[in-house]
């Protein structure tokens, strides 16, 4: 392969990422736009924990959002860490993202206080950031390294203060869990070196 068939590659990374992303968060808003409009009827879809019913919910959950205020506080990270983490590969991005959702989800439904309503990106996007933290580490990868230590010092603050279990109205839960569940998706699907070519 030549030179200008890797640089035309990696733009094609670059532009897929970036198409991927502006449309996740296009469809956030668009939800909200809805939810609004409908009363807030898109609510019910977030998790409540311990009820059978709600284990259908665990999904859109990580779509929906309690306000414009909410979403908007979302948006750049996770706009920025899935273009970042979806640089390695769209489909493998997003069994990733799945990975974390149904993981976080899952957790939220069994741990989260009773009667409480539980929904929003936050979940997927300390999810992102754990596996933007440890995956250049876990590959030996040099620049997934300095990715890590980038978002590490974009929101390492941000995150540490997401899941203080003081805060009133945010789950802490599921950003610790999504974290976790980050961390451990670096692992379980990390890309492994090609073997090397012989003649």
């Amino acid at each position: 392969m030549s030179g200008a068939e890797v640089e035309w590659s990696r733009g094609d990374r670059v532009r897929a990422a970036a198409r991927l992303m502006l449309g996740w968060v296009a469809l956030l808003w668009l939800l909200e736009v809805v939810d609004v409009a409908s009363g807030h009827a898109l609510d019910t879809y977030g998790i409540t924990p311990r009820e059978p019913s709600e284990l259908t919910d665990v999904v859109p959950a990580a779509f929906l959002h309690f306000g414009f205020a909410h979403l908007a506080a979302n948006t750049v990270p996770l706009l920025v860490m899935g273009f970042l983490a979806a640089l390695g590969g769209i489909r493998r991005f997003l069994v990733i993202c799945a990975a974390i959702i149904v993981a976080d989800g899952l957790g939220v439904w069994l741990i989260a206080p009773s009667h409480t309503n539980t929904a929003g990106a936050s979940g997927l996007i300390f999810g992102l950031f754990g596996f933007l933290l440890v995956s250049g580490v876990v590959e030996r990868r040099p620049l997934g390294v300095l990715v890590g230590l980038l978002v590490g010092a974009v929101w390492g603050s941000a995150i540490v203060a997401g899941l203080a279990p003081t805060q009133t109205g945010v789950s802490w839960q599921g950003h610790l869990l999504g974290l976790l569940a980050g961390v451990a998706a670096a692992f379980v699907f990390r890309r492994r070196p090609s073997p090397a070519l012989t003649r």
